[in-house]
């Protein structure tokens, strides 16, 4: 295997590990997930272009970043109420906004 053949490898079993967190108990979610990754990745399997499988490679990374740190399940409660489920990995220390900070001296 190739050195570009094992980052493709591993950015697909890293966008699917992605996939399976993001997307827990969710079947619907899950599934059409999995048809995206494997479609992209089957369409392009035969790029040769070192240049655009780079390309490639980035987008990848940047979907799968976004994917892990911005998306939050949503159950819906009722008809007109939406319960957020954040991941314990999304979550971080509330630090209050200040609009006019202190300055220091």
């Amino acid at each position: 295997m190739e050195e570009g053949e094992s980052h493709v490898l591993q950015l697909f079993k890293t966008l699917h590990r992605t996939r399976q967190q993001v997307f827990k108990n969710d079947k619907r979610a899950l599934e059409a997930a999995r048809v995206k990754i494997n479609e992209e990745f089957k369409k392009h399997k035969n790029e040769t272009s070192p240049e655009k499988i780079k390309e490639m490679l980035k987008i990848g990374s940047d979907v799968e970043l976004l994917l892990r740190t911005s998306v939050i399940q949503g159950i819906h409660t009722d008809h007109d109420t939406l319960q957020l489920v954040p991941r314990k990995d999304l979550l971080t220390e509330n630090v209050p906004y200040c609009d006019a900070p202190t300055q220091k001296l």
